[in-house]
């Protein structure tokens, strides 16, 4: 008995991760106010397994974007661990925070709506991200690699606002802009 427990928990946890997943690539596609049907299409569920895992929008959304900050907040230490260098693991978090951005298509409307279920959000993100940058930012410093004054809120600040996207610049602009933008935060010593 306590084995067939475990084996519909580890179910109940992949279900779980597929529709985050599968609610992640669609608000990407469609932004958050989404229909939850295409969700459930794309995570190959019903829809009340959905609402089952995920009772409101509010849910749904906190649970898809939590799991994408921690996400990038653990990518932070793997990669000054894995990387030649921390300025290439800067880079290289930079891209993923860059990805991470995009996906936040519709959410400004959403962090807007009043829905009290979202509005610690935000605030989960810097709490999440800026130490994981500014953990970055110092072994940049400690290795020499960084011009002093960059802050991790200032340089999240300015590739978010790198990362606003429309008809005539795309995410392949907006890498290429942050690009420049670390580019510049690079020590010529």
């Amino acid at each position: 008995m306590r084995e067939s427990v475990g084996v519909r928990q580890a179910q109940a946890q992949r279900t779980r991760s597929g529709v985050l997943e599968a609610a992640a690539a669609v608000f990407v596609e469609q932004g958050v106010q989404a229909p939850v049907r295409d969700i459930a299409e794309r995570a190959g569920v019903g829809v009340g397994t959905v609402y089952r895992n995920f009772p409101t929008r509010a849910d749904l959304v906190t649970a898809v974007y939590r799991h994408q900050i921690d996400a990038c907040a653990a990518l932070a230490p793997r990669l000054l661990e894995e990387s030649a260098s921390s300025f290439t693991a800067l880079t290289l978090w930079a891209d993923a925070f860059v990805d991470f951005l995009v996906t936040k298509h519709g959410l400004g409307a959403a962090l807007g709506s009043g829905d009290p279920g979202l509005e610690n959000l935000h605030t989960l993100m810097l709490d999440t991200l800026v130490p994981a940058c500014a953990t970055l930012l110092d072994a940049c410093a400690a290795d020499g690699e960084l011009r002093s004054g960059a802050t991790a809120y200032t340089l999240m600040r300015a590739i978010g606002n790198l990362c606003i996207t429309g008809p005539d610049y795309d995410q392949a602009d907006a890498r290429r802009m942050v690009a420049l933008l670390l580019t510049g935060c690079r020590s010529t010593a």
